[in-house]
């Protein structure tokens, strides 16, 4: 019967064993983003890492908590599960609910804000210049459409809505995860407990 003891064990050892290796592979995606140069904004990659190490640690306590028997790191990993539920679901739903006027409005402030080395990038990753005019572009003559260029707005609110809605189901179907967790987790403890109470 699944439910009892063991399976509680193993589900919550499988689960960790999932999330240490999700933190290594978000490590990697920063640290192959920083080094390839697909991505050149020293905040996302360190925001990045940030999460993998701070997913690998989460997931060290709740394994070892698991596998050890010990009360006190199951239930500090639960605690942090739960608080990592309910802000990466609180996020995800934001980042699937937002609207395309928004997502435009986000996309001005972060142009306005962007260095011009940044909006350089930008411009000849996605081939436009500017973002609503190309009066307002830097350096486009030096890019491949040239004279032909078109405003960035229309190709890079794509791109943006298609990460919105990417992350958000990522994110929100990984969030559930962390919800079988914390329950798991509080089913092995109360299997702990009771066990205790036997011994």
């Amino acid at each position: 019967m699944c439910g009892g003891f063991t399976c509680s064990k193993n589900t919550l050892v499988v689960l960790n064993v999932c999330y240490i290796l999700l933190s290594f592979i978000m490590i990697g995606v920063a640290v192959h983003g920083k080094v390839s140069g697909v991505v050149t904004s020293l905040p996302i990659v360190s925001g990045i890492t940030f999460c993998g190490v701070f997913l690998l640690l989460i997931s060290v306590v709740g394994f070892i908590g698991a596998i050890k028997h010990h009360q006190v790191m199951l239930f500090v990993y639960m605690c942090v599960l739960f608080l990592i539920f309910i802000i990466q679901f609180s996020v995800s739903c934001a980042a699937l609910g937002i609207n395309e006027q928004d997502e435009k409005e986000l996309l001005r402030t972060g142009w306005s804000q962007s260095s011009n080395s940044t909006k350089y990038d930008a411009e000849s990753l996605f081939d436009c210049c500017g973002l609503d005019n190309i009066m307002e572009g830097v350096d486009c003559e030096k890019l491949k459409c040239g004279t032909e260029c078109k405003p960035c707005m229309d190709k890079i609110q794509e791109k943006i809505d298609t990460a919105f809605n990417a992350a958000g189901t990522v994110g929100l179907l990984f969030s559930f995860t962390e919800l079988f967790g914390l329950v798991s987790t509080h089913k092995y403890r109360m299997h702990i407990k009771e066990l205790g109470e036997f011994a």
